[in-house]
């Protein structure tokens, strides 16, 4: 056992056996019915807490998962991205209703594209991980380095999907964009500006923002599928600058641990930003309990984020009314036998058990039809999360 991981099981406090023998149980079959190699799991809340690792790392070697592994954390870096933004908002240097083509320019709508509109995911842009050159570009290289202007070239060939503000759709143009915002307007890389404004305030010392393939140890072994045959492959060290300020970061469990509860409960924003970050939209715009915020989710009540890259997996959720957090962590973004994603696997296991009445979701979604190389798999792709409402 490592330091770091004593730490993070003497700090636990513990929930009723019962209750920890079910989660035990509860893992293990979501696993199995997975097919998921291994998983990191941790919950707090005021009746206890719960860290957990399970399966294994590497298939190769057997070698075991354990708490304190570093990950991928795919879109949850849009949470990170979105709240350096709303800082800015907050200091006045941008606007949330400021078009975004007051400060970068060749953005095609931009004129009429605002801010807020890039965090709600509800610009038009299209999305450049569903573009067939983004398909191209990493079925022939997925150790090559891109540039955030490759990923717009790919989304700004294509059409917009509808007017600005008309609905909501999920695509990661939107935060490349507001990546390139909070560098313009701070003067900073965005890698040191999350280093120095949000990590560094909050003490997490786990969490980097990678501007290649990088991989801090510990880590597991990634796996997903490539090819016309789907095989299932390592991608533990391919280059996740295809995500950059959408879904490059690395963190871990005790850092999210911090991370979910400040950004869901507005720790950072000033309470009036947070507000505006909390307005939750449906597919056609409409306001709602739940649905989509300012880079952010409202699921069944759990207020967070979700993330996938290849061979990674998270889900990174607060549930208000029980004062819990949920980090789950997975190693493979290889969908389950019946189409369910791996990380909403586990989850929909944990929440069953610690919060029944609030089950996270987790649903069938049709799987793209295959092509040479690798397609982004959900929910880096989801046209939105899932959610009771069905948005």
């Amino acid at each position: 056992m490592t330091a770091w991981t004593w730490k993070l099981a003497a700090a636990s406090g513990g929930l009723d056996p019962v209750i920890t023998r079910s989660l035990d149980a509860a893992i293990d079959d979501a696993l199995r019915i997975g097919e998921i190699p291994g998983a990191i799991i941790g919950v707090w809340s005021p009746e206890g807490d719960y860290v957990h690792a399970a399966g294994v790392a590497d298939r190769c070697s057997g070698a075991a998962m354990h708490a304190d592994f570093y990950s991928r954390i795919g879109s949850e870096t849009k949470t990170f991205t979105v709240t350096a933004v709303l800082q800015l908002v907050d200091q006045g240097r941008i606007g949330l209703d400021d078009p975004i083509g007051d400060y970068l320019t060749g953005v095609p709508g931009g004129d009429v594209i605002t801010v807020r509109q890039l965090a709600g995911m509800q610009s038009g842009l299209a999305n450049y991980t569903e573009t067939d050159a983004f398909a191209k570009a990493i079925s022939d290289d997925p150790r090559r380095h891109h540039a955030p202007q490759d990923l717009l070239g790919w989304a700004f060939a294509e059409p917009a999907a509808f007017p600005p503000g008309q609905r909501y759709q999920y695509s990661n143009t939107n935060t490349i964009l507001l990546g390139l915002l909070v560098e313009k307007i701070s003067g900073q890389s965005l890698g040191d500006y999350l280093r120095d404004h949000l990590l560094a305030p909050l003490g997490m010392w786990h969490t980097s923002f990678a501007s290649g393939a990088e991989f801090p140890d510990p880590h597991a072994q990634g796996y997903t599928q490539f090819g016309d045959d789907g095989t299932t492959v390592v991608a533990t060290n391919w280059n996740p600058s295809f995500a950059w300020s959408a879904g490059a970061m690395i963190s871990a469990l005790e850092d999210l641990h911090t991370w979910v509860p400040a950004v869901a409960t507005g720790a950072l924003p000033s309470p009036a930003t947070q507000q505006q970050r909390l307005r939750f939209v449906h597919d056609d715009g409409r306001v709602a309990d739940d649905g989509y915020g300012l880079g952010i989710f409202n699921l069944a009540g759990w207020i967070g984020h979700n993330g996938s890259l290849p061979g990674y997996q998270t889900v990174a959720v607060y549930l208000p009314e029980r004062q819990m957090t949920l980090v789950v962590l997975v190693n493979t973004d290889i969908g389950a036998p019946d189409g369910m994603e791996p990380s909403a696997v586990v989850a929909n296991a944990v929440t069953s058990v610690v919060a029944p009445d609030h089950p996270y979701p987790v649903e069938q979604k049709p799987r793209p039809p295959r092509i040479t190389g690798w397609k982004a798999p959900s929910p880096f792709t989801w046209p939105h999360p899932p959610t009771r409402s069905g948005i």
